[in-house]
């Protein structure tokens, strides 16, 4: 295999699962709609009180009902069938983006409703992606899941590149109902995905109910130092760095608070996303997802401080296109780590878990952010966040090992469950390159 091949982007598992290919391709419609929501969201809440502090709200109204209800359901994906769910939470969603476009075209509700919305959206969220995060590694064989997964991040950067800008045009054409509206309509193409997928029930002991299998999957979490430092890694980077919140008093300032512009700024983080992804052929075969997500969350955090300080607005989207980068690659690593060393009995909570992180995480950090802009400027958000993030991962990975070294899917540490060594034992049975038995390709 040419360096330039073992460099660009894996696409194996489009062509050997046509199941993975068609979910891939409704979720990549679905998220585009979802992004433009955001710019919507974020815009209507800015123009509604001029304030910072309520922008991150919108972060604190998709966080509080993922970290509430992530963990049950992913408890929930551990006993049912986990196509069901995802179904259940499509469904939801699409539903709320109906009501987030009613309430855009009438122009009455106060901005508490609007963030009512979000965290009922959220809710729905919370459970589709608790199910969702399990379909990877039964739909392809082991050795194919980091490429998998890169693809999935491929999917989710170009939605982000193209979706915030289509998001601001089609809020300054259409209204912020308008734009609600066409993301509710994207949810048709996330049944095209679902309706595909085969039954999947979780493999092995069913989680038992309620606080019970909760308490067991955040047992193994604290058991296996790999997945746990992966998760903690990026909480750090997401809670401490993150600068979203930032965005709308940026745009005033620099570009006229035109909501077409407001894009450029998340268009920048998804350059650099893109770019990562494709060329992530390297990342995911060099075998040390550890080590890479490391060095990748210190840069993105290193980054995002340095563009605290710059004056230069073209700088500064720089910056970010490298922020965006380093957070893809810190993404994908993080990825691999835990869905190759999860038990499927397990992977509905492991999941939610990694979910709570990656996507309540950047709330949370959006909050933060807007909090310490309203007490002192942006300025400091950005500066303070970017560097408590780097000294956060090197705490990570003094106290990790298991992170740092040539493998992170070696065998498991003292202390992690016996589940896990379970699943080890069913993957050293197998061949070199040969799928594990529970993996399923529907064509």
């Amino acid at each position: 295999m040419s360096l330039l091949s073992r460099t660009l982007l894996d696409i194996g598992p489009l062509r050997t699962s046509p199941t993975f290919r068609r979910l891939l391709i409704g979720r990549t419609v679905s998220m585009l709609g979802a992004m433009m929501t955001m710019v919507a969201v974020m815009y209507q809440v800015w123009q509604m009180t001029d304030s910072t502090v309520w922008t991150g709200a919108v972060g604190l109204a998709q966080a509080l009902p993922m970290v509430a209800f992530g963990l049950f359901a992913g408890s929930l994906a551990d006993r049912r069938d986990r196509r069901q769910l995802y179904l259940v939470g499509t469904v939801g969603q699409a539903a709320v983006s109906l009501l987030l476009a009613v309430q855009g075209f009438l122009g009455n509700v106060p901005v508490a409703g609007v963030l009512a919305l979000v965290a009922v959206q959220s809710a729905f969220g919370a459970v589709g992606g608790a199910a969702a995060g399990s379909f990877v590694p039964r739909l392809l064989a082991k050795d194919q899941v980091g490429a998998g997964l890169a693809l999935n991040q491929v999917s989710f950067q170009g939605t982000m590149l193209v979706g915030p800008a289509l998001g601001g045009l089609l809020v300054g054409w259409l209204g912020v109902g308008g734009c609600y509206l066409l993301d509710a309509l994207s949810f048709g193409m996330a049944f095209y995905g679902a309706f595909g997928l085969p039954k999947l029930p979780p493999e092995g002991e069913p989680a038992r109910a309620g606080l019970r299998g909760v308490a067991d999957g955040l047992r193994f979490l604290a058991g296996h130092r790999a997945v746990r430092g992966a998760l903690i890694t990026d909480l750090a980077a997401t809670v401490l760095a993150m600068p979203m919140s930032l965005f709308p008093l940026v745009n005033a300032e620099r570009f006229g608070d035109d909501p077409r512009t407001l894009g450029l700024f998340l268009s920048a983080v998804a350059v650099g996303g893109i770019t990562a992804s494709t060329l992530s052929g390297s990342v995911t075969r060099l075998g040390r997802p550890g080590l890479v997500m490391l060095c990748a969350a210190a840069t993105g955090g290193i980054a995002l401080a340095l563009f605290g300080l710059v004056t230069n607005p073209w700088a500064g989207l720089g910056l970010l296109v490298l922020a965006g980068a380093a957070d893809t690659t810190s993404v994908i690593s993080r990825s691999t780590i835990v869905q190759t060393r999860t038990p499927d009995a397990l992977l509905g909570r492991v999941t939610a878990a990694e979910q709570i992180v990656g996507q309540a995480g950047p709330n949370l950090g959006n909050l933060r952010g807007g909090l310490v802009a309203g007490w002192t400027s942006g300025a400091t958000a950005l500066v303070s966040g970017g560097v408590l993030c780097v000294l956060a991962v090197a705490a990570v990975a003094a106290t990790t090992p298991e992170l740092r070294g040539s493998e992170s899917g070696g065998p498991d540490e003292p202390g992690a469950p016996n589940e896990a060594d379970e699943a080890d034992e069913a993957d050293e049975s197998n061949e070199p390159g040969e799928p594990p038995e529970k993996n399923v390709t529907v064509s």
